[in-house]
């Protein structure tokens, strides 16, 4: 597993190096292989319900403003 780390660092080398060159599909498709290489960590395991909790926040948050509706407070 340590060489995975190897990988992950490769990648984002290689992401830096194209979008230096201006090659954004090259840029975006190193990003993604470094992060399914992390996701695929024992550390980054716990990334997708991380995101997945804070967009359900951000959701819960959002949702009324976006409806209109007014809290009592602030009246």
């Amino acid at each position: 597993m340590a060489s995975v780390g190897v990988l992950i660092f490769l990648a984002v080398v290689g992401a830096v190096i194209c979008a230096k060159a201006r090659v954004p599909a090259g840029a975006v498709a190193f990003s993604l292989i470094a992060v399914v290489l992390f996701v695929a960590t024992p550390l980054g395991q716990e990334v997708p319900g991380a995101l997945g909790s804070f967009f359900t926040t951000v959701d819960d948050a959002a949702t009324p403003v976006l409806n209109g509706e007014v809290s009592g407070a602030g009246e």
